[in-house]
């Protein structure tokens, strides 16, 4: 039944957002004689999952409950990564390869790639040190402006005059207070009750094209803007991840049958562990800006710290 699923994309077993029901979940867990129980998901699933591992010891029921840490965004605490990130990285790479020729083949031509990235800048960070054809990557992680010294559009300018094109890379949960919000979108919430986020890239389009046309109304611009978000994720994942979820699933399993429950298998330092639940569900993978990978950045790309002075 389940041969061949590794080499397809998406998922069979199909996802959710929002809906969580505790007594209903462990009801049906109780009634279907369920005696492990593996939970895919990210940080918010995570804490989903200690729920269901404190209602099901506090039932008394015979039954183990463990965590796969499951993110493209690699944002889950504690692990090395997550699985699906590298592959995200790797097809992140055809839509910079693609915004670099467009930016390329225009006069003043900027090409803009949107990536997933709600509240970590990973995927954007590794995109960009793999391709070195990026100017300017934007994360969540680190706060940007636009006009000034020191700003996105100075150092476009630049950048611009010195080569005649440039690629910005940007996080999805990049820049989001700088764009204006009516009163409804800043309370507007997901179905798993998280802030929904503003389209951070059709909103620096439309700022780079209204700052061009200001200060260089007579000039030739180009803005290509091309935002891959679903088609990252949704193909089969390459042979990293793929091995990777092997050895995941193998290392849950050996756990489980250990007669351990409560736990979360994956890899720290290289070395597979099970962390506790609970541990897992109040960590965030955050890209740390004084880390040597946010310094490999900045020396990749030129781009300034956006540091006001």
């Amino acid at each position: 039944m389940v041969h061949g699923w590794h080499k397809r994309g998406g998922t069979v077993l199909e996802t959710s957002r929002g809906g969580f029901d505790l007594k209903k979940i462990v009801d049906g867990i109780q009634q279907r004689g369920f005696n492990q129980v593996y939970i895919i998901g990210g940080d918010g699933t995570m804490r989903g999952a200690v729920e269901i591992f404190e209602e099901v010891r506090r039932r008394k029921l015979n039954v183990s409950v463990t965590g796969i840490p499951k993110t493209v965004d690699n944002d889950v605490g504690i692990i090395d990564r997550s699985f699906g990130f590298q592959t995200a990285v790797e097809m992140a790479q055809q839509a910079i390869n693609a915004a670099r020729v467009e930016a390329e083949s225009a006069v003043n031509g900027i090409g803009l790639v949107k990536l997933m990235g709600r509240s970590t800048g990973h995927i954007a960070l590794y995109a960009t040190l793999s391709s070195r054809d990026v100017d300017c990557c934007l994360i969540p992680e680190n706060d940007f402006f636009l006009e000034g010294k020191g700003g996105l559009f100075e150092f476009l300018e630049r950048r611009l005059r010195d080569n005649g094109h440039a690629v910005i890379v940007v996080a999805e949960g990049a820049g989001q207070d700088l764009i204006p919000r009516t009163d409804a979108q800043s309370e507007e919430k997901d179905e798993s009750g998280n802030p929904v986020f503003l389209d951070v890239g059709g909103w620096l389009k439309s700022e780079l094209k209204k700052w061009w046309a200001r200060d260089h109304p007579n000039e030739l611009f180009t803005v290509k803007y091309i935002d891959p978000t679903y088609m990252i994720r949704a193909v089969p994942a390459n042979a990293t991840d793929n091995l990777y979820c092997t050895l995941l699933a193998h290392s849950a399993i050996h756990g489980v049958m250990a007669g351990y429950t409560g736990f979360v298998s994956g890899p720290i330092n290289g070395s597979y562990a099970y962390i506790p639940l609970d541990e897992v569900a109040k960590e965030k993978n955050k890209v740390n800006t004084r880390d040597h990978k946010w310094a490999w950045v900045r020396s990749v790309t030129s781009q300034p710290d956006f540091i006001r002075t």
